[in-house]
Order: C-alpha cells, then sequence, then structure tokens
C-alpha cells in the first residue's frame, strides 16, 4: 500500500520470508517455486483484483494442494481450482452457496481482517472534537467545520450534518447515488463528503445531478453541497481523516466499502448500508454492523430503506449521538477488546480455519464447508496483559532473527 513498507513490515516480523517479486509477471516460475517449496496451503488475496498486476493463471496450474481466496477480492473465483473461500454466515449464508464453486471458511464473527487496534500508528476515536484550526491540521476540527475542506462560501453557510463515503466511484452504482441526492434534500444544510477518485470522474458526477435534478430545478443547490477530498496516499492518515470529515458513512451498493469500511468504523462513523443484495461484496457492512451491535442500520428492504435510516441519522441528533458512542465504545473497549476489533483472536480462528482445511486434504473426503468453532480459551477474547505479552515474544523473535541473520554474514 502506497504511503506505507508494508513488504519490509512482514518481512522483519516473520521468521521465513520469500522474495519473489522477480517473478511478479512469470506465473509458471512462480507455481514452480511455490511447488518446489512443498506449500501446503497457498492463499490468493488480489484475486482478479489490482488491475492484473499480479501473476495471473498461477492457481490454475494448482502449484498447492489446499488453496484458498481470502479479503481483497470479495467475491467466488469461479475456478475449480480454488478450494475455499474466507467468510461468515451472513457475509456468505449457506442459502446462497450456489453462487460460489468454492466451499466456504466460516469465522466466528466478522470475516474481513483489520489491524486498527493493534496498530500504533491508528488513531483511536474520541467522543469530542479537537478544536477546528484554520488551515486544516489533521485531527482537528468537526465534520461540521472541516466541511471537507470546501470554502466558507460553497454549500451551506452553517452546515448541518455531513455525509461521506471513501470508495472510488466505480462502486456506485445510479440508484446509490440517486439515494444520496434524496437524502440531502431531505436534510437541511447537510452536505456530502467523497473522495475524488477518480479525479476525472467528477464532471461525470456533476453531469448526473444535474440530469436528476431537471425536474425540480435543484441542481446548483445540490452540485453546492457535494464536496471532494483528495486522495491521501498514506493509509494511516486516511484513517485519522474519518472522524474529521464525516457523521454517517453511507455505504457503496452493490460493492461496500471494505477497507474504506473499517476505516471509517474505527473513526467513530456509523454505516448505513443497504442489505438486499446476495453477491459477497454486498454484504460486508452488514454483517460488520450485526456484530457491532448496530443492525438498525442495515436497509434490509433496500433502497428506500436505506434512505430512511440516513435521513434519521441526520435529523434526530439524540439518535445520532447514541450510536455514534456505542460505536466509538466498542473501538475503546479493553479486557477483553471487542470481537470485532480483536486482532489475536481473529488469528487464532484464522489459524484453525486453515489447519482444519489442510487436515480435510490429507482425510482424502470431499471437500465440505467449515465452520470455526472458538475454543474456551480464545472466547475469553483478548486482554492487555496478553497483548503485552505477545509484543515481548514478537521482539524476543524479531532479535532472535536478527542475531541469526548476523551470524550468517560472519561465515
Amino acid at each position: 500500500m502506497r504511503g506505507v513498507d508494508w513488504r519490509e513490515r512482514v518481512k522483519s516480523n516473520v521468521d521465513v520470508f520469500h522474495d519473489v517479486q522477480h517473478l511478479k509477471n512469470d506465473h509458471i516460475g512462480l507455481a514452480r517455486y511455490i511447488y518446489s517449496h512443498d506449500i501446503h496451503v497457498l492463499l490468493e488475496w488480489d484475486g482478479y483484483a489490482r488491475q492484473g498486476e499480479r501473476a495471473q493463471g498461477l492457481f490454475a496450474l494448482r502449484p498447492a494442494p489446499v488453496q484458498i481466496l481470502h479479503q481483497e477480492f470479495l467475491g467466488t473465483s469461479g475456478a475449480s481450482y480454488v478450494d475455499y473461500i474466507v467468510t461468515d454466515r451472513v457475509t456468505s449464508p449457506e442459502r446462497l452457496e450456489n453462487l460460489y464453486t468454492e466451499k466456504f471458511i466460516y469465522m466466528p464473527w466478522h470475516f474481513f481482517s483489520k489491524g486498527h487496534a493493534m496498530q500504533k500508528e491508528v488513531k483511536l476515536p474520541t467522543y469530542d472534537y479537537s478544536p477546528a484550526t484554520k488551515p486544516y491540521k489533521l485531527g482537528t476540527g468537526s465534520p461540521q467545520e472541516n466541511r471537507c475542506l470546501s470554502n466558507d462560501d460553497a454549500g451551506p453557510k452553517h452546515v448541518s450534518f455531513v455525509y461521506c463515503n471513501f470508495n472510488k466511484f466505480l462502486k456506485n452504482n445510479p440508484e446509490t447515488l440517486q439515494s444520496w441526492l434524496k437524502i440531502l434534500r431531505s436534510v437541511r444544510d447537510s452536505i456530502i463528503c467523497l473522495l475524488e477518485n477518480p479525479t476525472e470522474g467528477v464532471p461525470y458526477l456533476r453531469s448526473f445531478v444535474n440530469e436528476f435534478a431537471e425536474g425540480k430545478g435543484d441542481a446548483d443547490d445540490l452540485n453546492a453541497r457535494i464536496h471532494f477530498l483528495p486522495w491521501q496516499a498514506n493509509p494511516f492518515d486516511h484513517q485519522m481523516r474519518a472522524q474529521d470529515f464525516c457523521n454517517v458513512m453511507v455505504d457503496s451498493h452493490p460493492y461496500n466499502g471494505h477497507t474504506t469500511a473499517q476505516d471509517n468504523l474505527y473513526g467513530g462513523v456509523p454505516i448505513v448500508t443497504r442489505t438486499d443484495g446476495d453477491d459477497m461484496s454486498s454484504r460486508v457492512s452488514t454483517s460488520a454492523n450485526i456484530v457491532l451491535g448496530m443492525s438498525d442500520l442495515n436497509a434490509v428492504k433496500g433502497a428506500s430503506q436505506y434512505e430512511e435510516i440516513a435521513i434519521k441519522l441526520g435529523t434526530n441528533s439524540k439518535y445520532y449521538k447514541t450510536k455514534r458512542k456505542k460505536l466509538i465504545e466498542t473501538c475503546l473497549q479493553k479486557d477483553p477488546m471487542h470481537p470485532y476489533w480483536d486482532v489475536p483472536r481473529y488469528v487464532k480462528s484464522f489459524e484453525s480455519g486453515l489447519k482444519q482445511a489442510w487436515e480435510n486434504y490429507l482425510s482424502g473426503k470431499p471437500k465440505t464447508h467449515i465452520t470455526i468453532t472458538e475454543s474456551k480459551e480464545t472466547k475469553k477474547g483478548t486482554y492487555e496483559s496478553d497483548i503485552a505479552r505477545l509484543e515481548a515474544a514478537r521482539q524476543d523473535a524479531k532479535a532472535r532473527r536478527k542475531e541469526k541473520a548476523a551470524a550468517k554474514d560472519e561465515l
């Protein structure tokens, strides 16, 4: 990810790191490499994403006996050579198994991994906003004060409420954009803050607004209430902006916000999402809201209910503050951590799922869905003392690897 050297971060925290950059566009060579190293379980994050930057055709060569799709591409591969997909029972209910070629590995809570609570660079949400600054500084001001970085003469003089969506434009269909415009019309002096991604799409969005408003003649007013933030390359700075610029995220449909949605949630920004889709990518936020105890923000009945919930949040201050407070409490919860943000707990379940997939392969039995059941110990959750112990062990292991590498260099 741009702005952070994730590669180096991973490399410095594992016992074995295989550098295969030279095989990036050579799927045959990469498959031979994986096979020669006797890899048991191979995970694919990108699927058909990343604009073809990864070697395509790798999984079709079956370099590993167990091949699993996880997270980045949220949908079926449609391929017989991908054995499992990591998900949960809300995101991929068993009644929809005919939409997948893979078997499910059901995580016990939300399937989407998120490291916000374990990364020191990520800012915790706060109940109160820091005083606003002019010019704007990261971590200051409320969404109403910051106005999506727009000029004071752009849009309402006094902003009442700020909706946001920081996904790429391509995730939204015309019906979703129409819903946003209806919400703006219903919540006086509200604005919506969008990510300028891509910049070339902004004129087309403005044109869509003009066509939508042709009958009522309020295109100028609506366009004046739609503002754009520039792309922020550093993911930690991008996450911190959520609390500064957003009261409520109106989710994308039919392709939800995924990583972006987690950033918003950990910024104390509730998400209104539609729950009437069947495909995996449209149900991620629905599952998240259920685990977080925010299921009343799931629009089961589709677009009209989606609009109603968003309007209620923007016009009922007491209701909005209650939802925001409840969400922030999940982020701040300790001893134990809230299951949604508990990374060590997630890791234990994820490891269990991989082991079960491997054991099933060794048994020679037909593949079936795997439901991960937490052990009694795992159900206790993670405490501050556990985190301190894990960090000490990580640092010890890191030191040993460094010593081992130094000794090797001396030979």
